[in-house]
């Protein structure tokens, strides 16, 4: 299996389970109806998929991640939640282990950006889609990112984000290529949108600001950048300087651009 580039560190597992329907996948909310049976590919630790299981209650949702680790952190989010009902198991999106026409709504939410094959990834999740239902995916694109004030360190930590996803596979501007990718998977009726990010108060700061602090020396991103080379410790410590500098500037102001797709099936 080709390498997360994230990896399951504590900050990027806090991270991920900050994420909801309302911040992470409001394109799709509206689509979304009592009853209908969901799958959540790359579902994390099933912050979004547990979500999704409230919007379409009586219906069933399957949250499905590569990692043992952070499926058992969703089960255990699932019994906190008192939801006995949603399903999380551990799985391959190039292989998904279900029959075809088996879903409603097949959703991946900053997958493909981590996958050699995304189109494929997308035509296997349009293969379990039923009729009629819908394939929804939403990415980050990296080069449209944008923030200020300036810092060369910023400017080295987003060079060093793309070059490690480009080493294990991935493609950090997924953002910009998923209509094109939606194509190529054969899909049609698709629509595309785009949303942000934006963290531009205190809160927001801390929060985003400290955990890319912490990931640029104890996550996926810091192994991955030293493994294949592409920076010592000096390169990696000026990154952390420019965090720690834009998180404490009450100008601190930063927007992460999404590529969106929902596709008919």
């Amino acid at each position: 299996m080709h390498p997360y580039l994230h990896g399951h560190a504590a900050p990027v597992v806090a991270a991920h389970a900050a994420r909801t329907v309302d911040n992470s996948a409001a394109y799709l909310a509206a689509h979304l109806r009592p009853g209908m049976r969901v799958l959540d590919v790359g579902c994390g630790p099933g912050s979004i998929t547990l979500d999704l299981a409230r919007r379409v209650a009586p219906g069933e949702v399957v949250g499905i991640d590569a990692s043992a680790s952070v499926i058992a952190s969703a089960r255990a989010a699932a019994e906190a939640a008192g939801d006995s009902r949603t399903r999380f198991e551990t799985a391959d999106a190039t292989r998904l282990p279900f029959d075809a026409d088996a879903f409603d709504v097949v959703h991946a939410h900053q997958v493909l950006q981590h996958v050699p094959d995304p189109v494929g990834v997308l035509r296997e999740m349009a293969r379990v889609t039923r009729p009629g239902g819908l394939v929804a995916a939403r990415d980050a694109d990296y080069e449209a990112m944008t923030w200020a004030p300036a810092h060369p360190g910023l400017d080295r930590w987003l060079e060093l984000y793309r070059a490690a996803a480009r080493g294990t596979g991935g493609e950090p501007d997924a953002g910009r290529h998923l209509l094109g990718w939606a194509h190529a998977a054969g899909l049609t009726g698709v629509t595309a949108t785009a949303s942000v990010w934006c963290f531009a108060d205190d809160t927001a700061r801390q929060w985003w600001g400290g955990q890319w602090q912490r990931r640029a020396v104890e996550s996926g991103f810091h192994d991955q950048v030293v493994a294949q080379g592409l920076a010592d410790a000096g390169a990696i410590a000026h990154v952390v300087d420019g965090w720690r500098e834009w998180t404490a500037s009450r100008d601190g102001w930063f927007v992460i651009v999404h590529g969106e797709i929902l596709a008919s099936v």
